[in-house]
């Protein structure tokens, strides 16, 4: 036996199996279990932002629906070159036959999802933070289809881990250069996006437990990382793309997801009023506001004019107060509507509180409560 000679992945026998009467293909099935997957890791992660994992499980069929039309209608759009079976009306709509730009899932996926958690009355800041690990442990189980469809390899390689495509009929269908069909293993750009898509998604859970990273930082850091991968990704790629000016178009979309990514990430971090808050801290303000508000408004039927005794007219105002009404009347209208400007005052200073409250915590204290959404586990 030659130890000398480099062991290649070889590619797989098989891209499905029976079931049945029916014919289970590989890369359907590890969309099932990635979207599955997606859905615990999510429900775990929001439920312990506070929020209803109930509304993961609705809000995931319209993301999926979305998602994969999004994506179907990106690779028609981009590589109809590649439609298959070419000359037939179903061909743009065969997704068993592979075909899914991951750029038309994100977008229409994020744009439904936003939608439908903001109509359920969800935070959707917090459901984006919630999602975006559990977006790339679905893109890394995606991949898994890719190497049983044979297909989203790279350049040809020598390499030890060099996937190995024996079959000549399969790397014209991948559409790679003519040149290039002599040669039969490639770089497996598939694997090296899996291991990254899980990488990056336990570090974005780091970040999210020792970082203070306000929603939806993370969501934003997802688009900027994975966009950054993406343009590694499409210099070593040589399936069929759509070029423009010489370069992958895909490369060109990278390129924008990062910088807008990068962006998003720098403002959302930079706005942090209330509609920024922490898991919790919006929805906790946001209750203290209203019980100050309901204790403070007049009864209803109540006589607000009248003597201090009764209630009606406050004889002098509150001393020493700034923005206190002048004069020697006061009527409980009046001070419903002054304690409700010192309630919004409070609500707008919340934040620096809040962080001057942590801040004082001893050292290495964790309270580990059901607001934070970075305690969650990935798994």
């Amino acid at each position: 036996m030659d130890l000398a000679s480099p062991q290649f992945i070889p590619s797989p026998p098989i891209n499905g199996f029976h079931l049945g009467a029916l014919y289970i293909h590989f890369y359907g099935l590890m969309y099932v279990v990635a979207i599955a997957v997606a859905v615990y890791i999510a429900r775990r992660r929001y439920r312990a932002a506070g929020g209803d994992p109930a509304l993961v499980s609705d809000m995931i069929i319209w993301v999926v629906v979305a998602g994969i039309i999004g994506a179907r209608i990106y690779f028609d759009i981009t590589t109809p070159f590649d439609i298959r079976p070419a000359h037939a009306w179903w061909g743009p709509l065969a997704v068993w036959n592979g075909g899914l730009g991951v750029w038309g899932g994100i977008a229409a996926g994020a744009a439904v999802g936003i939608w439908r958690t903001h109509r359920a009355g969800g935070d959707w800041r917090l459901m984006s933070d919630a999602v975006a690990p559990a977006l790339l442990v679905a893109q890394a189980i995606g991949r898994i289809g890719n190497y049983f469809n044979q297909e989203l390899f790279g350049k040809p390689s020598t390499l030890p881990w060099a996937l190995e495509i024996p079959a000549r009929a399969a790397r014209v269908a991948a559409g790679i250069p003519a040149a290039d069909l002599k040669y039969t293993t490639f770089q497996p750009s598939f694997l090296y996006e899996m291991i990254f898509d899980l990488a990056f998604a336990a570090v974005l859970v780091w970040l999210g437990h020792h970082r203070d990273i306000r929603p939806p930082g993370l969501l934003a850091l997802y688009i900027a990382g994975y966009s950054g991968y993406r343009i590694f990704e499409e210099t070593i790629r040589i399936d069929s793309s759509a070029y423009f000016l010489g370069l992958r178009l895909n490369l060109y979309i990278a390129i924008v997801g990062t910088l807008a990514g990068v962006i998003w990430f720098v403002l959302s971090q930079r706005h942090r009023g209330s509609s920024g808050a922490k898991p919790g801290e919006a929805a906790t303000l946001a209750a203290a506001h209203d019980d100050a508000d309901a204790r403070a408004r007049p009864a209803a039927g109540t006589d607000t004019t009248g003597t201090a005794e009764s209630g009606g007219t406050l004889g002098t105002a509150l001393p020493g107060t700034a923005g206190e009404p002048s004069g020697a009347t006061w009527t409980a209208a009046d001070a419903y509507q002054w304690t409700v400007s010192c309630e919004r005052l409070l609500v707008r200073h919340a934040d620096d509180d809040a962080r001057a409250e942590q801040a004082a915590r001893p050292a290495g204290r964790d309270d580990g409560g059901p607001d934070a959404l970075s305690d969650a586990p990935l798994l």
